[in-house]
């Protein structure tokens, strides 16, 4: 390091990755320093700057008295020992800055000379004091991971009938006669922890209500108007509980049922193709419940907006990945128990870090951002305006063809077909109210959404829902059986 190159440094300023200190007599206060250093991303060391970046420098005597502290410190006052790096930097004034470079550590948690565990927060440092951060430490290196936490729920809360289905499926293994024996076999498959209660991956896939064990692990969510989060404003919103493969049918289900159907040349009855392919989302809730953060007690939060659809998953991207690595494929396992069993075909994976490059080769308009202050990821898949889509072109002027009988004028009988009206003399116009277009959609295709509709006739969701609520009230239409599944019927 050139002397310029420590004023550039100099001139930043102190934050989590560069600490100054004027001088150094204190081992224990160093070690401290190192272990946080090591516990995060690693870090330098300034000795001979003050805190307002003043270069007093250390004397020859210094230099030699602190090198010793420093040796001491990282081999006796930190577990494990640290390797460190000093670099002497002669100022002009004849005395020196000694540059100590900790290393981002490979075999954390690396705890001082009592105990205590030390992590960078921003200039500082600061103990841990939560379970939940030590855990994530384990985790870092390699050591513990969240889908292995043993859980409250026995073997009784096993969902038989399909974790029955899954061995004789995958393994060809019948469904074991006693307790004792599943209890073993779920220990043997990484299911169930040492005292025979069930883990975070076997409840998360197999357990009969995972939801009563693990609540907070559920996907909520929400289609709003317009492009902003609202307070008390929506237009749909539900909350997906169950098993992992129920929660990823539920929640792709509310996306493609808020997404426009794109006409793409086929006729008005044809349901249409979706805006953006399905498999785009297949592939991003895969990657949200798969490897999301299972030490951060948060659900995955789902936002269908006018110009984009959000899939917030809690904790920030693991160890060194960045947005620019997973996006060339990189990846890393942070629940590897889930990734082995999803593998197996619990859900549509298709091999660890490919996920999000195949999302991208079939929807390029996916923003990733990694929030590692807020301890969130966010996909963002960005949709076309509803103008630009190749939509069916209904408008106040445009006729529809209708199941009722010919339309008569006081002259000639007239065709309701697709082009203009003619009579004896000049072209007419017929205009169609909201209300029929719906009727013939839903006469025709009774299972469609009204958000399907609006995509469809080419009118706003809460023009069709109004025009809805209405041909109901009347008793023109009717809802038929539960909310998913169900469908309309046209009444008269």
């Amino acid at each position: 390091m050139t002397l310029l190159d420590l004023h550039k440094i100099v001139a930043l300023g102190e934050d989590s990755s560069r600490q100054f200190k004027v001088d150094v007599r204190n081992i224990d206060s160093l070690a401290s320093e190192m272990a946080a250093f090591a516990n995060s991303n690693g870090g330098t060391i300034l000795i001979g700057v003050a805190d307002d970046g003043s270069m007093s420098g250390l004397s020859f005597d210094d230099v030699s008295r602190i090198n010793q502290l420093v040796s001491n410190a990282a081999s006796q006052h930190v577990r494990s020992p640290l390797t460190v790096q000093s670099e002497n930097i002669a100022l002009e004034n004849g005395r020196v800055v000694i540059a100590l470079t900790v290393p981002k550590g490979i075999d954390k948690p690396y705890f001082d000379k009592n105990g205590v565990i030390w992590l960078k927060t921003g200039a500082d440092k600061r103990r841990v004091n939560s379970k939940e951060e030590l855990r994530r430490l384990f985790q870092f290196s390699d050591q513990f991971h969240a889908d292995e936490l043993p859980t409250k729920a026995g073997v009784d809360k096993l969902d038989k009938l399909r974790f029955r289905d899954f061995l004789r499926d995958v393994y060809k293994q019948e469904y074991p006669d006693s307790s004792t024996e599943l209890t073993r076999l779920l220990q043997n498959m990484n299911l169930a922890s040492d005292n025979g209660m069930l883990n975070l991956a076997g409840v998360l896939m197999f357990a009969e209500r995972p939801e009563w064990i693990k609540p907070q692990f559920v996907v909520k969510a929400i289609r709003y108007p317009g492009n902003k989060i609202h307070v008390s404003e929506y237009l749909d919103t539900e909350d997906f509980a169950g098993p992992l493969h129920k929660i990823f049918e539920d929640s792709l289900a509310f996306v493609m049922r808020n997404l426009h159907k794109v006409q793409a040349g086929r006729g008005v009855n044809a349901p249409g193709t979706p805006e953006i392919p399905e498999s785009v989302f297949e592939e991003l809730l895969v990657n949200a419940l798969v490897h999301r953060d299972y030490l951060v007690s948060a659900p995955i939060r789902l936002f269908v907006f006018d110009n984009r659809i959000e899939i917030v998953s809690p904790g920030h991207l693991p160890n060194n990945l960045t947005v620019e690595k997973i996006r060339a494929g990189n990846a890393n396992i942070r629940n590897p128990i889930l990734v082995s069993y999803v593998a197996k075909g619990l859900l549509p994976y298709h091999g660890l870090g490919s996920g999000i490059k195949r999302a991208l080769e079939l929807c390029p308009q996916i923003d990733f951002i990694d929030d590692r202050d807020g301890c969130l990821f966010t996909a963002t898949v960005h949709r076309k305006p509803h103008e630009s889509l190749d939509l069916p072109s209904y408008s106040s002027e445009t006729p529809v063809e209708t199941s009722e009988t010919p339309v008569e004028t006081s002259e000639t009988p007239v065709e309701t077909s697709e082009t203009p009206v003619e009579t004896s003399e000049t072209p007419v116009k017929t205009p169609v109210k909201i209300s029929d277009m719906i009727i013939h959609l839903l006469r025709n295709n009774p299972n469609l959404a009204l958000t399907d509709v609006s995509a469809s006739i080419g009118k706003s969701l809460r023009a069709v829902e109004r025009a809805n609520s209405k041909l109901v009230k009347s008793g023109v239409l009717r809802y038929v059986g539960p909310k998913k599944g169900g469908h309309w019927e046209v009444i008269s």
